[in-house]
């Protein structure tokens, strides 16, 4: 632990340095940072989708310097520090487990997941409804697969898989039947959402599966322009294209 608390108070030290001396950390507020924690959280979901141990680590702590910042900016105002937000994570972490710190008995994942948020309902914090705590800004199908999530640990959700798929063969069919752009956009995104319900129920994370499947695809792609020559792909037929396609797919995942 020990080791720990040195790494942390370093990182405190040198961003108390960085705040006084320099000046771009110096001119940094909430909202200039916001737009970089957003980055630095993808490049962090990069890394986690590879698996990558190093680039993990690195992610990890440009993430922490941030929080640091951030931490360092409220103190600067008089509202708070590190060790109060620190504090405040653990009395939550303390609270949301009574199966931990109290005599609740909990005796699955899912019990735990409906403890959590009761209490947080309970405790309301600003937040007066189930889904108040998905924040707006998530991506679509983030926010639909955490929707979808929450409001199931209250029971509202389907009795099993088979009503979910053919929920999804509905809105299939529906979609299909659109017969102008407003009511197609409507429909196609009933179908995502119905989609991302099933995968829920499958255990399938819809935003991992689809960003691999992008990742396949980039892979694949860049083999068949690899493939293109001088000229480019404007000069290369569909044939050619399709056979270096299936081509790519024979090859390992690092192209080599």
């Amino acid at each position: 632990m020990t080791r720990q608390l040195t790494a942390f108070e370093r990182l405190l030290t040198i961003m108390d340095e960085l705040r006084e001396q320099c000046p771009w950390d110096r001119k940094q507020t909430f909202l200039s940072l916001r737009k970089l924690t957003i980055e630095e959280t993808y490049e962090l979901a990069d890394e986690l989708l590879s698996e990558n141990l190093e680039g993990i680590k690195e992610e990890v702590g440009d993430l922490l310097l941030h929080m640091v910042f951030y931490a360092r900016i409220a103190s600067e105002q008089g509202a708070w520090d590190i060790a109060d937000a620190l504090n405040s994570v653990c009395d939550k972490l303390v609270e949301r487990h009574p199966h931990i710190y109290g005599d609740v008995v909990a005796e699955d994942e899912d019990a735990v997941k409906r403890n959590w948020e009761q209490i947080k309902l309970a405790r309301g914090g600003g937040k007066k409804t189930v889904l108040s705590g998905v924040p707006l800004a998530l991506p679509a199908m983030v926010k639909a697969m955490r929707m979808q999530e929450k409001t199931a640990q209250f029971g509202f959700d389907w009795d099993n898989v088979d009503q979910v798929w053919d929920k999804v063969r509905e809105e299939m069919e529906e979609f299909r039947a659109a017969d102008n752009p407003q009511d197609a956009e409507e429909e196609f995104g009933d179908l995502l959402f119905s989609l991302i319900n099933y995968a829920r129920w499958k255990g399938i994370d819809p935003e991992t599966a689809l960003e691999r499947t992008n990742q396949k695809f980039r892979r694949r792609f860049e083999h068949v322009e690899s493939s293109a020559g001088s000229e480019g792909l404007a000069a290369m037929p569909l044939a050619e294209m399709e056979k270096r396609w299936q081509e790519a797919k024979s090859l390992p995942p690092n192209g080599k």
